[in-house]
């Protein structure tokens, strides 16, 4: 029989994680000394608290260690495949993650990116033909308002825009004009919050070159949303929907 010092020096643990064992009832000594309280273990207790470190190695709690330690094997093997599941969704994750700060660091951008699954919505809108994205800030109404772009990347020509019409604006003086309803429905989107230091010309061209860079193809129409609270700041967000871009077979 060993006292607890004694045992926490052969397995190497501290006498304080042994005594938090013993009051989870997660390993409870051979027997105690009624008359100093010291704490004497065995074999079975040696045996039984290196099965414990072995299942902490392999990634499970204490709360889980508790209740496989007696359990068959193949319950000690599902729980094993959980863990593993978990760990490979981890690693995917933090992947990505510094995937994305890598291309930050690379190229350096006005925005900040996030994907992001956005619900349905209903918009009244006025469509209309834009010549030049310069027309762009006179067509789109005072904030809050909602600007609509059909575009695949920066304009090269003509491209298709709305805008909502919740109120009247005189400003709207482009042809081809129409009164509609759109419905946008449950999509993937990036999304972008645009300051005004940052510009929305510079924040989209920003926005289309990361979406390239990741292979992200533009399935939708792009939402430029101008938001002003209550003090008067005023910020736009920009919601591009995507989808993986298909790869071409090489020839």
């Amino acid at each position: 029989m060993w006292r607890i010092g004694q045992l926490a020096r052969m397995v190497g643990v501290s006498e304080r994680t042994l005594r938090h064992y013993d009051k989870i009832k997660l390993l409870v000594p051979a027997a105690v000394d009624p008359a100093t309280g010291y704490r004497w273990y065995g074999v079975a207790e040696l045996s039984r608290l290196e099965r414990i470190r072995g299942l902490q190695r392999l990634g499970l709690p204490l709360r889980q260690i508790a209740d496989l330690l007696d359990a068959p094997e193949t319950q000690l093997r599902q729980a094993l495949t959980e863990v593993v599941t978990g760990i490979r969704r981890d690693i995917a994750t933090l992947t990505a993650t510094a995937a994305h700060a890598q291309d930050h660091l690379v190229t350096p951008m006005s925005i900040l990116p996030q994907q992001a699954t956005v619900g349905p919505r209903r918009l009244r809108v006025r469509r209309l033909r834009v010549d030049h994205p310069s027309e762009l800030a006179a067509i789109c109404p005072a904030p809050p308002a909602t600007l609509l772009t059909w575009l695949h990347g920066p304009p090269t020509g003509r491209f298709a825009a709305a805008v909502t019409t919740d109120r009247a604006d005189d400003r709207l003086t482009v042809r081809n004009r129409a009164d509609d309803r759109l419905t946008l429905p449950t999509r993937t989107v990036v999304r972008a919050v645009v300051t005004p230091a940052a510009g929305v010309v510079r924040a989209g061209q920003d926005l289309f070159a990361w979406l390239h860079r990741h292979h992200l193809a533009v399935i939708g129409p792009t939402m430029e949303e101008h938001l002003l609270d209550a003090e008067g700041a005023h910020a736009v967000v920009l919601e591009v929907p995507v989808h993986p871009r298909q790869h071409t077979p090489a020839a």
